[in-house]
Parts: structure tokens; sequence; C-alpha cells
């Protein structure tokens, strides 16, 4: 862990990086929780038009984040895209706040936030960048750091939000948060940088289109395929284990919150614990590891009878839900080595198609058993994700 942090606070750009994930993370944090409290309780949305803008905002989030890596890679500057996406973010969040109404939230999260959830892969690329001259281990070590500080973000910001609102009126100043927070980016990536951008001293000499070829490269779709099976284990924890805690297992609502928060606190413990075993052990190896244990915990978490069972199942959760997390971001970015922008924006394609896998799922597992049984069919299907990484990549395992 200390070298872990060396190596992160030794570059000042890395070191920005960081600080970015976190500002980035804590607009994230201040505002997920009440989205839909907020469209549909404070402002009037439809349970309809609320399903399709956040749809509409997920599609438009992984096209923003391919087609702003790719323009990355050209022009050869994060600074300058890192400061345009954290502008739209604050435009967007602080718009909602300022104008409250139907229009500017769904403007907000169909154009202005899917640009800001740019920033977060365009962040890891400038990392990749400043650390190629690394050994492969230390930059996945690099990389779990920075994850872990998203992490952290998690953490702290939503339980620091809800208690600054608890006496509000209603859930908007969430927004005036994130605002901030994305002015904090901006200023970040503005001051902070240097001037002129170090990063990407060679720029693809493929027009820009044709640079999307690198989608088409053998196995990539599989790879791809494989780590969405894998990461919706995660979307489909956040969906059962209120469902599973306060029916199944007698537990109360705020047994959930506490679930949840030790499980965080113990990933940012894990993610630094995964970093430092990639330095020994294959980063596909520790991948495939943590997919197992986290699928045995959501098979064991579909057969709890009783709220201290799944107080006892944090332990394997943070372990597995760490890996999980963490070694992905480095793994996506291999898959297009050669385009730092492009690669990274695997991670956004990655976290939409998990969530759409993870909400099949849940659909398919809630019609023909109970919330139990939907917990462990996303095991079976995690586990079939870590079993196509094996024979896609043994070599390297």
């Amino acid at each position: 862990m200390p070298n872990t942090v060396s190596l992160i606070l030794k570059n000042p750009s890395i070191r920005i990086s960081a600080a970015g994930v976190f500002c980035f993370g804590f607009a994230g944090a201040a505002t997920a929780p009440y989205l839909s409290v907020i469209g549909i309780q404070e402002l009037g949305m439809s349970d309809r038009a609320y399903a399709l803008v956040m749809a509409a905002g997920a599609l438009i989030s992984v096209a923003a984040s391919v087609l702003i890596g790719n323009l990355t890679d050209r022009l050869g500057s994060y600074r300058l895209m890192l400061a345009l996406c954290a502008v739209s973010g604050f435009v967007g969040f602080t718009g909602v706040y300022l104008l409250p109404s139907i229009g500017s939230f769904a403007l907000a999260k169909v154009a202005f936030i899917p640009l800001f959830t740019a920033l977060y892969p365009l962040l890891f690329a400038n990392v990749r960048t400043e650390t190629a001259s690394l050994p492969s281990a230390e930059v996945a070590s690099v990389n779990s750091g920075i994850r872990a500080v998203l992490s952290l973000s998690w953490v702290l910001v939503p339980g620091v939000v809800g208690v600054a609102l608890a006496e509000s009126r209603n859930m908007l100043p969430a927004f005036l948060f994130a605002g901030m927070a994305s002015l904090a980016c901006l200023a970040l990536f503005v001051f902070g940088m240097a001037k002129p951008d170090k990063t990407l001293r060679v720029r693809p000499a493929e027009s820009f289109f044709r640079a999307f070829a690198a989608f088409s490269q053998r196995g990539l779709w599989l790879r791809l395929l494989a780590i969405a099976l894998m990461t919706a284990m995660l979307h489909m924890n956040a969906a059962v284990l209120p469902l599973i805690v306060t029916d199944q297992a007698g537990g109360a609502v705020a047994d959930i919150g506490v679930l949840v928060g030790i499980v965080a606190a113990l990933e940012i413990v894990f993610i630094i614990g995964w970093g430092y075993a990639e330095r020994y052990v294959p980063q596909v190896a520790i991948l495939i590891v943590g997919t197992v244990i986290y699928a045995a915990y959501l098979f064991l978490l579909g057969n709890i009878t009783a709220v201290w069972q799944a107080y006892a199942l944090t332990g394997i959760a943070g372990l597995g839900a760490a890996a999980i997390i963490s070694i992905p971001v480095t793994y996506l970015q291999n898959l297009i080595a050669h385009k730092a922008g492009l690669g990274a924006s695997l991670i956004s394609v990655n976290m939409f198609a998990s969530a759409g896998i993870a909400a099949a799922q849940f659909a398919i597992g809630t019609r023909v058993t109970d919330y139990a049984g939907t917990a462990i069919l996303s095991a079976a299907a995690g586990f079939a994700g870590a079993l196509l990484v094996f024979f896609l990549d043994r070599r390297r395992s």
C-alpha cells in the first residue's frame, strides 16, 4: 500500500487524476441515491418518463465516452477534454438546482451529465499515458489505488449529504453539491495540470472513424461479454440485497445502509490488497479468483435466513467486489492498449453492458423464481464469465 500511494503522489498528473476521480465520485455519490426521489416525487415525473430518461442517459453516456476517448487520442490533450467534461457537469447539475423542473432534469440527464461521466474513463486514460514506462504490475497497482479513491468517495459522501439535507424541504441541494464537485474538477484540470500537456506524444495516424476498427479485433467482444457477466453481479447485489435482507432474513431497512457501508469500507482495503498481489500473481488469475469469491457470496446471500448471516458475509463480499471493480479497469484498457482514450472508453461500455445484463437477469429471475433464486442465477452467470476469461486468457492466468 505505501508503494502504491507513493507512485500516485510523486507524479503530479497522476495526483491530479486521483483528486479528479474523488471529485467525480463526490458528484455521483451526492446525487445517485436521490435521483428517483427528486425526479419522480419532487419534480413530478412519471415512472415511465423517468425510466426513459435514465435509459437514454445511459446510452448517450456510452456513446460520449467512446467518441470523446477517440477525439482525445486525436487531439493529444487530456487537459482540454477533461476541462470540457467538468464544465458540462457543472452546467447540468447546477442547472437542475437553479431551475428545478422536469425539463431541466431531463436535459441534464440526457445531455450534460452523460458528457460529465465521460470524465471517469478519460482520467484513467490520462493515468495510463503517465505510467506507460512503468512495469505492468506497477501500472495495475496505480489503477487499483485510484479506483480505491472512487470507493472512498462513495463511503464518505452519501452519509454526509444525507445528514446535511436531513432538515431540508427537498433533496435538490444534492445537485448543488454535485455542481460544486464538478467545479472543483475544472479547477484541478485548469490550474493543476501542467502546460503544455505532456501526454500522448504520438498521435494516431489513421482517420477519426478508421480508429473504431480497433473494436473489431479478435476476441474483444467475447472478453467484454465475460467482464460484463462478472460485473453484472455487483448490480444484481444492489438490487436484491435490500429485498432479501428485509424480507427473507427479517432485517430492518437500517440494516441495508449499515451493510452497504461496511462492504464499501472493506472494498477500499481489499482493492489496495489486490493491487499489491498483482505484483506477484497474474492479473487474470486475480480477476477469476475474485469473481468466484463474489459468486459464492451471492449464492450464500440467496440462502440466508437471518440478518446476522448477511453481516457475516460482508468480508467475502468486500473481498470479491474489490477484485471485480478494480482489476477490469486495467484489463479493459489492455484490450486496446495502443489507444489510451479509446481503450479507456471500454470502461463505460462495460458499465452499460453489465447494468443491462443485470436488469435482464432480474426480470427473468423474478419471473421464474424469487429474489434469492435471482441472486443465485446472477452468481452462475458471473461464474460463467470467469470461465470464459479463463479459456480466452489461460496462458496469462
